[in-house]
């Protein structure tokens, strides 16, 4: 493998922070209350808030952790394979399931890049298993001269290599970043550009947060309290689970 160069991390850092970023104040901008009020309205009603501008604090945080695990993810498997890209010359694939494949020390890699440990189901996994083991057979053929070794990457988190029943080698969190890099420390030498690059950006996207948690506030007061100011959770709950065919079931 070739040796990776941290200041071309710093520069592919520099430029999708700010994309990842761009992407959650256009999540926030085309946000609707309605949406919003999806959540559990029992849960809050259970915490006795009783100020509106609380409460959309509170819709408004889960909702960003909802949304930002989605971008960070793209942007940590794309961050991977720049990685990879840059190290051994990895190329990203166009077989289902599969994120980028390379060759290093005679061996094809395929591999599939998740962020967490918690990203699957049972029916998730069943369906990545035979993705993964068809893009296996599919190398196999091509590849008559390398061993074809199947991967499940994941960017972070901690637990011992794996090679699992299903056929695939399971690697985590320093791990994983090794297996593209040949570095046992670039698992936290990338921490230093992300960081440097978020830190840029937390104080502009607070005032774009104050002004849309103003909007919704605002909003909420008009249509869910009454004239003293206070949250009526009648009308929330009525809205969030006021079904329309109450009428069919009761016939």
């Amino acid at each position: 493998m070739k040796p990776l160069n941290l200041d071309d991390v710093r520069e592919y850092a520099s430029t999708n922070i700010e994309y990842f970023y761009q992407c959650r104040i256009a999540s926030l901008k085309q946000l609707k209350l309605n949406r919003l009020l999806q959540r559990n309205p029992y849960l809050f009603g259970s915490k006795d808030i009783l100020i509106a501008w609380d409460l959309m604090e509170d819709l408004l945080t889960r909702f960003l952790t909802s949304s930002e695990d989605k971008y960070f993810t793209n942007f940590l498997k794309g961050l991977a394979f720049f990685v990879a890209d840059k190290t051994c010359n990895a190329r990203k694939s166009a077989m289902p399931g599969v994120d980028l494949e390379f060759v290093n020390h005679g061996t094809y890699y395929i591999v599939s890049v998740k962020s967490g440990l918690n990203w699957e189901n049972s029916s998730r996994h069943r369906k990545f298993v035979q993705g993964l083991g068809k893009a296996a057979s599919q190398v196999r053929q091509e590849q008559v001269t390398l061993a074809v070794q199947p991967v499940l990457g994941i960017c972070y988190g901690k637990m011992h290599t794996t090679n699992t029943p299903d056929g695939y080698l399971k690697v985590v969190g320093r791990n994983f970043w090794y297996l593209i890099s040949e570095s046992e420390t670039l698992y936290t030498d990338i921490i230093e550009p992300i960081g440097y690059r978020i830190r840029e950006y937390i104080d502009t996207f607070d005032l774009k947060d104050s002004g849309i948690l103003n909007r919704f506030t605002k909003e909420f007061m008009e249509k869910f309290c009454n004239d003293t100011g206070t949250i009526d959770w009648l009308k929330v709950v009525t809205f969030n689970s006021g079904n329309y065919d109450l009428e069919e079931l009761s016939q």
